[in-house]
């Protein structure tokens, strides 16, 4: 018994093999490459998008409204898109979106370049490509745990992800500075389109296992209310919801207002923007490598509030600051405490979610990471136009840092919760 606890533990991964240990399942390794190279293009695309209406309008209340209504989708149809998550094939659903996804960039860059293109087009395409996220997101982050044979893996498997997403993001918006001022809008928005390529092509070499079809579909009603009931009813998977729902009402709008900050505050243009979001996909970045060399779940319940506070930390230094170089240094700590609490809050759900409920606990997630973050980018919008940037910065992450706390209040009746789970599955010893 002894020798073969020791052989077991000599052969785990060390080093950058533990950190890249999801990447020798192949579907994953398809997985990761080909959303690696389309996801630079999408955040190509989300830094064009705001920068193009604020040089189009110099209105502020325009760049959150843009972002409501693009967002406003995910909100409404998440419960519904759940259900079908959790009944559907999410294989096909994924390459659908995907096309789906391509198509709306690319007529973004035909509006551009033949002159046609106004904010009431930009605002149409960001809802109907909200529509494709509503569907598109909650079938993601449920393949992802398809993906890994190995379910001790799936922590990896997501902080991986994580890391990948913000790779996109510190690359993207650098790429996008240059190619704005260079170029013009249009080419951003046609590389993105052409970035679709790769993820779909990955999606076609994959070999998956046949999802087996739910022959029992009572109404799509009972199935949303019994998705409510067990996500609300479940105390870690509450709190857990609630904390990433209020940070991105509050936080994540920040992103909506970078423009405002690199033209009027820093004196700048799209090559400053980029900087701005660049510098937080660093500190994202920096946050996903720490926690995909964890090789268990084990304290990622204590990591969120305090991931939590950094961001809450970060985003008030920021909008006190009036120095190019430490506002760079802020956008990487608000990064990571960003990036630490999204990844932990996904490992902990996907990890203690029941399998045939994992598509509704993934929407409500998505709800509220992305769905809240409309209403967020209206709030901002409008708070900036009252009482200025930094001040709804501001605002916004003294929020976060009350609920931060708030959730650290709540961590001893979460472990209580949590623990049965985590025995069971043979994360903790009883």
């Amino acid at each position: 018994m002894r020798k073969n606890v020791v052989k077991n533990a000599s052969n785990e991964p060390t080093g950058l093999r533990n950190i890249f240990r999801s990447l020798r399942y192949k579907n994953y390794r398809l997985f990761f490459g080909g959303q690696t190279l389309s996801l630079i293009g999408t955040w190509i695309q989300r830094i064009t998008i705001p920068w193009l209406i604020y040089r189009q309008t110099d209105s502020v209340f325009l760049l959150g409204f843009v972002g409501f209504a693009g967002q406003l989708p995910t909100f409404i149809l998440a419960p519904f898109t759940g259900v079908l998550t959790d009944r559907w094939n999410r294989y096909r659903i994924l390459i659908i979106t995907q096309i789906l996804a391509m198509v709306e960039a690319l007529v973004l860059a035909l509006l551009y370049f033949t002159g046609n293109i106004e904010v009431w087009n930009i605002l149409l395409l960001s809802i109907l490509l909200g529509c494709v996220n509503a569907l598109d997101t909650p079938a993601r982050q449920s393949f992802v745990f398809e993906l890994v044979d190995d379910k001790k893996d799936i922590g990896n498997a997501i902080a991986l992800n994580s890391s990948m997403v913000n790779s996109a993001r510190l690359i993207g918006p650098s790429i996008a500075g240059i190619l704005i001022a260079s170029l013009g809008e249009g080419i951003c928005f046609l590389i993105n389109g052409l970035s679709y390529i790769f993820v779909i092509g990955s999606l076609l070499l994959m070999k998956v296992k046949p999802q087996v079809p739910n022959k029992k579909k009572p109404d799509i009603f009972n199935e949303m209310k019994e998705g409510f009931k067990y996500t609300f009813g479940f105390v870690p998977i509450k709190y857990i919801i609630l904390l990433l729902a209020l940070v991105s009402l509050m936080g994540m709008p920040y992103s909506v207002l970078m423009p405002v900050f690199a033209k009027d505050i820093f004196h700048g243009g799209p090559y400053i923007y980029g900087f701005l979001v660049g510098a937080s996909g660093v500190g994202a970045l920096m946050g996903a490598f720490y926690l995909a060399a964890k090789k268990t779940v084990l304290g990622l319940e204590k990591i969120i509030p305090l991931a939590a506070g950094i961001f809450g930390l970060g985003l008030v230094a920021f909008s006190l600051s009036h120095v190019f170089a430490l506002s760079m240094i802020l956008m990487v700590a608000t990064g990571m405490g960003m990036m630490m609490q999204m990844a932990c809050c996904n490992t902990i759900l996907q990890t203690i979610t029941e399998d045939d409920k994992r598509g509704r606990v993934m929407s409500f997630y998505t709800m509220a990471f992305m769905g809240t973050a409309p209403f967020g980018s209206l709030l901002a919008g409008g708070m900036a136009s009252w009482i200025g940037a930094p001040h709804t910065l501001l605002v916004g992450g003294i929020t976060c840092i009350i609920g931060a706390l708030l959730f650290a209040s709540k961590l001893p009746v979460i472990l209580k919760n949590i623990r049965p789970i985590y025995q069971r599955l043979g994360i903790m010893q009883k």
